[in-house]
């Protein structure tokens, strides 16, 4: 046989060989014979890290339905709320990076059951600041149960001048900032959410990477769209649970219900916040049980051992055909695995898809965290429903909708064998369409309630501007009122007032929630009809066609999250097809530090500053000090919490579209690469082949030269 075809077989023998890094993984993984028990523990860890993402997204979902209970309990502004919601992502912050590198050379299932132990503690002592408060105090003008009449409107007799704050002894003032210094009691809520972020950690990169390596390549979206989805359910069951314990008053089992004058309705109505706190830690401590039972690695399909499997992800990544995971009986280095840390740094964004993606993803997350987290409060400022209710209906017919989202995309990324361009295609599209939907909403929303003095004129006849605002008027200019009170009352002609003394109210009768306030000269002035005069405790209901339009909200906003959720798996798989395998739980740490430390920290508090631009009446604490927010501006409020969602989201589809057309060129570029790499192989094997026929037909003995010739 000639030299050449020596060389063409020693390259075909070459060809055909495992690399290196393949004999590593059948070292590390049992063939395909062990694979029962294989299926048998990977379904029991996905049960496990589907019931601890139920755990920690029913106590986020619980969070976010009790930021405006939050806020009237410690009487902070929506900023320093934004501050506690971001407290989880900057747990996050701290260790993400290491946990997600250093953990996927360990026991991965310990850890995630640690951090489930971790997170449960936190959430558990977000609860506690409530044992050791005194209890919720509200402004609200009380009566004794007696029939006699008393003025809410103290008159002067001297015709003097309003007062605006009524004045108090100097001991009084300090006694009561004394007791006013319980409300920076915040501070262990934003301890217990930073200590939740600290467990959640290792969850997500962890998990995930643990389920894509051991299931097989059709079962892992699958497998990840089933935890996405069961992660969507949770919220479901925390706005639920948030719904019923907002209509729990805060102080439940420890004062008479009889004797509160407020109802859930009432702007100051603060619920149970406290009782899910509880129920959550518990479930996630019981959650982190079946991981302690479960081993560091499981036998690996026989589909993932095949090279062919990974044809397309070969056009994107470049192998470096070293072996990456730890031979059998070999301890993990420390010092070795951080020398490789910046390395491993550097590949990954040195990956532009994979760079293009992560910030497409931050911007969006920015977009959808705002959003979320003050969505209660949209509802309850914007269309006048109460906290249990907004809470209710985020739960049942928003969130679902999220849910059918998200499973939808792993369905269709599993029936259709999408690839990872098509993965790249079906995201942009949720997200463009999803947009347009949501860019309707601006139409949807109710203007502002009649309040005296502070949208409309104390006449009833022109809206209040900004330099004109004030709440006393000549039909109150004799009663001693304070102008830092909030004890809302409906009067008889459908206007709001900010307490029954600035309605210049005489005299009240009846006691707790059916006080009756009567010969108020305020409401009499803009009533249409004599004898007018009288007003209610609380707020007045807004219009009918508010209610309308809130209906046309909620279905607006079921098919805009539907639409926007479908994506979300499609994207997911874009970022795992798109990295080194090697490096597929840092690359989610990563993923998932950005999205924490770039939107989930700053979101929230951005979104709460700008909210409170649109304030109208701030409340004060007993030290004189601003306290929370009491009415809002309907149109400012409107045009900034939706503006600056479609505003972020309009950023992240070019972002997504810049994704596409990387992921394009890459595509066409390493194709050609791969298809002349496979095109000289079959050459060379052509060659060899030949060589071998006429070697064979030289050894026959009924051959002679030129016979294929005559034949």
């Amino acid at each position: 046989m000639d030299t050449s075809s020596k060389e063409n077989i020693r390259l075909f023998s070459k060809n055909s060989m495992q690399p290196v890094g393949r004999l590593s993984f059948k070292t590390e993984y049992p063939s395909s014979e062990e694979k029962q028990p294989c299926c048998g523990q990977l379904k029991v860890f996905l049960g496990a890290l589907s019931f601890v993402y139920f755990a920690k997204a029913l106590a986020e979902g619980y969070l976010k339905s009790t930021i405006t209970q939050i806020e009237r309990r410690f009487d902070i502004p929506s900023s320093l709320v934004g501050i506690i919601d971001g407290s989880f992502e900057i747990g996050n912050l701290l260790v993400i990076a290491f946990v997600s590198y250093f953990g996927a050379k360990l026991h991965r299932p310990k850890i995630i059951g640690a951090g489930c132990l971790i997170m449960g503690v936190g959430t558990l002592l977000i609860a506690m600041p409530q044992f050791f408060m005194e209890q919720y105090k509200y402004e609200r003008y009380s009566v004794s149960n007696s029939t006699l009449s008393i003025s809410p409107c103290l008159l002067d007799s001297n015709n003097s001048l309003p007062i605006p704050v009524v004045e108090k002894s100097q001991s009084k003032i300090n006694n009561e900032c004394q007791i006013d210094a319980s409300s920076s009691m915040w501070v262990y809520v934003f301890l217990g959410n930073l200590l939740r972020g600290f467990g959640e950690t290792p969850i997500q990169p962890l998990g995930i990477a643990y389920l894509d390596d051991f299931a097989s390549q059709d079962n892992a979206a699958f497998y990840i769209g089933c935890v996405q989805t069961v992660a969507i359910i949770g919220p479901i069951f925390g706005f639920l649970l948030g719904s019923l314990c907002a209509k729990l008053y805060v102080d439940i089992g420890f004062v008479n219900l009889d004797h509160i004058t407020i109802t859930p309705k009432d702007p100051q109505w603060v619920g149970a916040w406290w009782l899910g706190y509880l129920i959550a830690g518990s479930i996630t401590l019981l959650a982190a049980v079946p991981f302690w039972c479960l081993p560091r690695t499981l036998p690996r399909p026989r589909s993932r051992e095949d090279s062919s499997s990974s044809s397309e992800k070969s056009k994107f990544i470049m192998d470096d055909h070293t072996d990456y995971q730890t031979p059998p009986g070999e301890k993990a280095k420390i010092m070795e695995m951080a020398r490789d840390f910046l390395p491993s740094l550097k590949s990954l964004f040195g990956n532009p898809v994979y760079f293009l993606y992560l910030c497409a993803s931050t911007v969006q997350f920015n977009s959808l965290f705002g959003m979320v987290t003050y969505k209660p409060k949209y509802i309850e400022q914007q269309y006048g429903q109460s906290a249990s209710k907004a809470n209710f209906v985020i739960g049942l017919i928003n969130i679902p909708a999220v849910a059918l989202g998200i499973f939808s995309g792993g369905i269709v990324m599993k029936k259709f064998r999408i690839s990872i361009r098509g993965a790249a295609k079906l995201h942009l599209g949720s997200s463009v369409l999803g947009y347009l939907l949501f860019l309707s909403l601006f139409a949807l929303g109710c203007e502002n309630s009649d309040v005296a003095g502070l949208t409309i004129s104390y006449q009833g006849t022109k809206p209040v501007s900004y330099h004109e605002r004030a709440l006393f008027s000549d039909c109150n200019s004799r009663c001693k009122c304070s102008e830092t009170k909030w004890e809302p009352i409906c009067g008889e002609n459908g206007i709001t007032y900010a307490s029954a003394c600035l309605a210049g109210c005489q005299t009240s009768t009846g006691s707790g929630k059916t006080i009756i306030f009567n010969n108020c000269t305020c409401v009499e002035l803009a009533a249409s009809k004599l004898g007018k005069s009288s007003g209610m405790v609380g707020r007045c209901q807004k219009d009918n066609g508010c209610a309308k339009m809130f209906l046309y909200f909620l279905v607006i906003a079921v098919i805009t999250s539907y639409t926007l959720s479908v994506g979300g798996i499609p994207g997911y798989i874009l970022l795992l097809r798109c990295i080194k395998p090697q490096l597929k739980s840092f690359a989610l740490g990563i993923y998932t530090l950005a999205v924490r430390v770039l939107a989930g920290i700053p979101s929230p508090i951005y979104f709460g500053v700008l909210i409170d631009t649109s304030c109208l009446k701030w409340g004060f604490k007993r030290c004189g000090s601003k306290g929370s927010c009491r009415l809002y501006d309907s149109n400012a409020f409107r045009h900034i919490y939706l503006g600056l969602t479609m505003m972020l989201g309009i950023m992240s589809i070019f972002l997504s579209t810049a994704v596409l057309f990387t992921l394009k060129k890459n595509y066409v570029s390493k194709h050609r690469s791969f298809r002349t790499k496979r095109e000289r192989t079959m050459v060379s094997t052509r060659i060899m082949k030949e060589n071998c026929t006429t070697s064979d037909h030289l050894l026959h003995p009924s051959y002679w030269p030129g016979k294929e010739t005559q034949l």
